[in-house]
């Protein structure tokens, strides 16, 4: 079943004045159900989560912890336990750096970037690589502007590489990096593998259990949901070694003078009080996102992009990236 773009175009009231935006890349737009969903939320049930004993604070909390359960089913996670919500996904990504990393890496260690990365998955390495000492390796893109894997397992080989920090989906060229195969040759000389989902999410089917990463994280207002939350999947056992990012409020089991206890996870990354409506409006957006076959969805957007390559390549010199379309041809030039 094809997509009814106007049908689809009529959920979203700021294009209802005929709006043309081409800007999604760097947020998307909101549909009505996400909206009345936060609207609801402020209008019924405004209240903190997991520390008030009363009607309003419980149904809140409720409605946050759904939208947990939401982010798992999306991602199919094995437990809710392992979806931490954070305030975008820069922060989940500074989490893992900040924690994990800090607890885990030394000066003689080495994590791998790849060219195509935001500066998101770039700069929290890079910060490390000054307080502590370790090595930061690039896989850079060959010709075609595919990534340089023959580089990949060269760097693999000759350092102590603890971690592969990848994107799912290219924020600048669009393409694709194949993440099985990343990260199966990642586990196999004994590295994690973070991916940065921030431009995916939205693109494409995600099943954290089948492609076996060890951290993946996205933000919500690229999957149409609302700004100010994001998340941060980790497997089980890497999170509940995890030191705090933040501390205060709401990640506390207990406390004195001398020392503190965090919560269990994912509460104990949760610090101050959360984002309540963003979560809630999350997944109302995954709910209305779900509606749609992901094979529609990613058959228009190559028809798009077969539109605006044609269109495009009538640019007297212009040069269109490679890209993982497959009608920009591996020369780089337009097809």
């Amino acid at each position: 079943m094809m997509l009814n773009l106007p049908k689809v175009r009529s959920n979203f009231p700021i294009l209802n004045n005929g709006l043309i935006y081409l800007d999604s890349a760097a947020t998307a737009q909101i549909p009505s159900a996400v909206i009345d969903s936060m609207s609801d939320f402020y209008r019924t049930c405004n209240a903190n989560v997991h520390r008030g004993l009363y009607p309003l604070s419980e149904k809140a909390t409720e409605g946050f912890e759904s939208a947990r359960e939401s982010v798992r089913s999306f991602i199919n996670a094995k437990s809710a336990q392992e979806i931490v919500f954070t305030h975008g996904c820069t922060e989940s990504l500074n989490l893992i750096a900040k924690s994990w990393g800090k607890a885990n890496l030394k000066k003689s260690d080495t994590v791998v970037l790849s060219i195509l990365e935001h500066h998101s998955a770039i700069t929290p390495w890079l910060q490390l690589k000054d307080e502590i000492g370790i090595g930061v390796e690039w896989i850079d893109i060959l010709d075609n502007g595919e990534l340089d894997l023959g580089q990949f397992d060269q760097i693999l080989a000759k350092n102590k590489v603890k971690l592969v920090s990848v994107t799912g989906q290219s924020n600048a060229t669009g393409f694709r990096p194949p993440l099985e195969q990343i990260i199966t040759a990642a586990h196999k000389s004994g590295a994690l593998v973070s991916v940065d989902a921030a431009q995916f999410a939205a693109h494409h089917p995600i099943d954290v259990q089948e492609l076996e990463c060890d951290f993946l994280a996205f933000s919500g207002h690229k999957v149409y949901g609302p700004g100010g939350i994001g998340v941060l999947y980790g497997k089980r056992e890497l999170l509940e070694k995890m030191p705090p990012f933040v501390t205060g409020g709401g990640m506390i089991r207990e406390v004195s003078r001398d020392y503190f206890v965090p919560s269990e996870i994912p509460e104990k990354f949760e610090a101050g009080t959360p984002p309540t409506a963003q979560a809630i409006g999350l997944k109302a957006a995954m709910e209305w996102l779900s509606q749609f076959d992901w094979k529609d969805i990613e058959e228009h957007e190559n028809e798009l992009l077969d539109y605006a390559i044609n269109e495009l390549s009538s640019v007297k010199g212009l040069t269109i990236q490679p890209s993982s379309h497959p009608a920009i041809q591996p020369s780089g030039c337009i097809s």
